[in-house]
Order: C-alpha cells, then structure tokens, then sequence
C-alpha cells in the first residue's frame, strides 16, 4: 500500500463479474478502488475521471477473471489505499487472511494490537475501497457467522464458497 497524488488522472472502467458489476478506478500507477455496483461513496472528484481502460485497469480485470475463475489466489495488481492510520493497519492486516481462510473482527483486533477495537475494526472493514483486491469479504463474527459486508451479504457468502471450493 503506497500513496499516490490526489490530484492525478482517475481512470474508471465498470467490469461485469459474477456478482454483478465491480466499478474499478486507477491512477497511472495504481489501483485505487473497487466496488460493487450498488456500494455507496464515489469518492473521486468527477472533473478528474476519464472513462477508458489503462494498464493498471486492465491488470486488475485480468487478475478479477482470474479470480472468479477459481485460477488466481493473490492479487498483484499495484494499489494504494487512502484512510487512516488505523484503517490502514486494518486493511493491511486482511490483506494477510489466506485465501480460502475467514478471521474474525476480534482476532483482527488482536493481530493489530488492540484487543478492544472489535467495533473499529468493523468499521475500518466497511469502509475498505478496495473489495476482494483487499478481502474484507474474509472477515467473519465471533461466532462463526457471516456479518457485514458492503456489498451484501450474498456476495460474502458467494466468495467465500467459491474460495473453500479451490483450495
């Protein structure tokens, strides 16, 4: 996870999956935000986009087709994610969750250092602007039991059979 100018040419291209359509935006250098259709918050100035492939997109749809194929495990795909420090530290951390593996929010807060933190891990998951690059979708409850995600919880259940399915 590295940082990228704010004010750099955002490209965006919508890519058909089969959950639906992932909206993908990279700079030059890197991937910056992926998200189901129908998950709130564009958070990129419009005057800024441009509606055409570049090769950070088309690595990162390659590598998406790869994935729902069941041919592509991790992600290589350059990206660089904005938020705070905690939130950083939270994403970093799911990057970790081997495919095909689930953690919960409180393991997640324990990793990270803060066994109190369940609640803010939660939130830092669902704000990830990276879904399946960064896979939240690998977080579980306490309990064992699918909660939260922001592109619905079909979509979780969705990838997490498709990854218990390949390994």
């Amino acid at each position: 996870m590295t940082e990228t100018k704010k004010n750099a040419k955002k490209y965006v291209k919508s890519i058909e999956t089969p959950l639906g359509s992932l909206n993908l935006v990279a700079d030059d250098r890197f991937l910056l935000y992926a998200a189901f259709g129908n998950e709130a918050g564009f958070p990129f100035p419009r005057e800024r986009i441009v509606y055409q492939s570049n090769p950070i997109l088309a690595q990162a749809e390659h590598e998406l087709a790869r994935y729902f194929a069941g041919e592509l495990r991790a992600f290589s795909v350059p990206f660089q994610i904005s938020g705070t420090d905690f939130q950083k530290e939270v994403w970093q951390a799911l990057t970790r969750i081997p495919y095909g593996q689930t953690m919960s929010y409180e393991a997640i807060a324990c990793q990270i250092g803060r066994p109190r933190s369940c609640r803010a891990v939660g939130q830092a998951n669902n704000r990830n602007p990276l879904s399946i690059i960064v896979p939240c979708h690998r977080v579980i409850g306490k309990n064992g039991g699918l909660v939260g995600y922001g592109g619905g919880l079909d979509r979780k259940s969705w990838l997490l059979n498709l990854e218990s399915q390949r390994i």
